[in-house]
């Protein structure tokens, strides 16, 4: 199965690909109908610096993330984060592996040894 969508991603120039950020921040930035000058003073950079940005000439990850939390979209980023897979097999073994009953510990220790 072959997603065109995908297939433009991988094609994109990294070029390119920084000036789809640019353009995502300052379509969001017009979505909730902010200036320029009230983002970055709200991302805490300098108005020259958000410029750039959105033209896609000056890009940081720090910038990129100062402004998706400016613009109230930081979970944006969940796409990122590592999550701890267990595979089938090791799930299994754990499974087996759990008490399946309690057992009294006195009853087996008050039974008398026996003399064979």
């Amino acid at each position: 199965m072959t997603n065109i969508s995908y297939i433009k991603w991988i094609a994109a120039s990294d070029v390119s690909l920084i000036k789809n950020l640019g353009s995502f921040i300052k379509y969001n930035r017009l979505q909730q109908n902010k200036t320029q000058v009230q983002l970055s003073s709200e991302a805490g950079i300098a108005r020259s610096t958000l410029s750039l940005f959105e033209k896609g000439e000056n890009t940081s990850l720090l910038v990129f993330i100062q402004l998706l939390r400016a613009l109230k979209l930081l979970e944006l980023l969940q796409a990122f984060q590592v999550t701890q897979r267990i595979s089938p097999i090791q799930l299994a073994k754990l499974e087996k592996a759990e008490r399946q009953r309690a057992r009294n510990k006195s009853e087996k220790e008050s039974k008398p040894k026996s003399d064979w």
